[in-house]
């Protein structure tokens, strides 16, 4: 009697087991997203959900949920409905898109973020920052100046909150740097303060000053060697191979200006910048090419752009992509362990591909491997 019983728990604990493996394997995956959907970041917020149920539609698995949120681009909204989200039995959220909605994320417990944004620096312990961060980028240029064998990189950050990501990520990367600079961009100061980084105005003495000694020689041909000296700007050599400024739209362009203005030429010096998307703007801007930059994968940005824009009759937002491939990476992650557990995931080595390019996971932190581009002669070239 007693051996019948023991046979019967048995089967009817192995039972249990495969019943509840059996209605785990088939429970909704929700994943919360939190986005703006008022105010006005919304059409960004809207543009990232249409991109997560793009991505559940490509996956084909009925499993998939979305569940969106507003955080109206406020710290408090953002922390009320990641609450909401949680009693709604979410462990994952996508988002917030903003740093500054992070903040009150370290009050919820058993919840895992994953934010788009690009920042890295005092992040709460519950959120992986999945944006293309300075790092990122920066080991993209390393690896273009050590092809190409660029010795002397001088570094220009504008002054302001993002230049201690770029500090992390110079120290991350291990990129040589030569000079470090931090400009204002302020357009008075930062034509002085680019004369100044340049030695444009030794550089314009120097002409000035060989000039008049060939006026005063007896040099043969002094007439002729006058008149080269005299179409030119400055004489002196620049102590620099390449520079990398890390700015971006207007202000970058102000940049290049200032340069061009200094005599420093994008033809003689590498003019290398962040990721720009693809800026149609920059293309035109003939003056300041060649300029380089790393980004995401641009085939895989048009592919992605036109199966969006005939899905929804209307194009994305750059961001969009990203949470398009964090449904991805997150579906990805949970097959092989517990939602709750995705923490553990992040700390360990991991990678995935998606259409931006290939995630690198470790230490919860997501780094980026990005494809590298050049604009010349008003055309974008893939160089790796």
């Amino acid at each position: 009697m007693n051996k019948l019983i023991k046979i019967i728990i048995f089967f009817l604990i192995n039972y249990a087991l495969i019943f509840s493996q059996f209605v785990s394997a088939n429970e909704k995956i929700k994943i919360g997203l939190l986005v703006p959907m008022t105010g006005s970041n919304k059409n960004l917020g809207l543009s990232i959900i249409k991109a997560a149920r793009l991505a559940i539609k490509d996956i084909d698995s009925n499993l998939l949920e979305i569940i969106p949120k507003d955080t109206a681009s406020e710290p408090n909204k953002t922390l009320k409905s990641a609450f909401e989200l949680k009693d709604m039995g979410v462990k994952v959220i996508i988002g917030p898109v903003f740093y500054e909605s992070l903040t009150y994320l370290n009050d919820i417990k058993d919840l895992t973020f994953i934010s788009l944004t690009n920042k890295t620096l005092d992040l709460p312990k519950n959120v992986i920052s999945a944006g293309i961060n300075s790092t990122s980028q920066l080991n993209t240029i390393k690896k273009f100046l050590e092809l190409n064998k660029i010795k002397r990189t001088i570094f220009l950050t504008p002054i302001q909150e993002f230049e201690f990501e770029v500090k992390k990520g110079i120290k991350n990367s291990k990129i040589k740097i030569y000079k470090n600079y931090e400009y204002d961009t302020e357009p008075t100061k930062l034509t002085n303060q680019i004369e100044e980084i340049t030695n444009y105005k030794i550089r314009k003495q120097n002409l000035e000053d060989e000039i008049n000694r060939i006026k005063k020689s007896n040099e043969p041909n002094k007439e002729n060697k006058i008149k080269r000296l005299e179409k030119r700007y400055t004489l002196g050599n620049l102590n620099f191979d390449a520079l990398i400024i890390a700015d971006f739209d207007k202000s970058l362009k102000s940049v290049c200006t200032s340069l061009l203005y200094t005599d420093v030429s994008p033809k003689k010096k590498y003019f290398i910048t962040f990721n720009q998307w693809f800026n149609e703007s920059l293309v035109n801007e003939t003056d300041i090419q060649p300029i380089y930059y790393p980004s995401i994968n641009k085939n895989n940005f048009k592919s992605y752009k036109d199966k969006f824009f005939n899905e929804f009759n209307e194009y994305p937002s750059h961001l969009s992509l990203l949470s398009y491939d964090l449904v991805g990476l997150v579906y990805y992650l949970s097959l092989k362990t517990d939602l709750s557990n995705l923490n553990k995931l992040f700390r360990k080595k991991n990678s995935f591909k998606g259409k931006i390019g290939i995630f690198d996971i470790k230490n919860n932190k997501i780094n980026h491997r990005l494809n590298f581009y050049k604009i010349e002669n008003k055309k974008t070239i893939e160089i790796f």
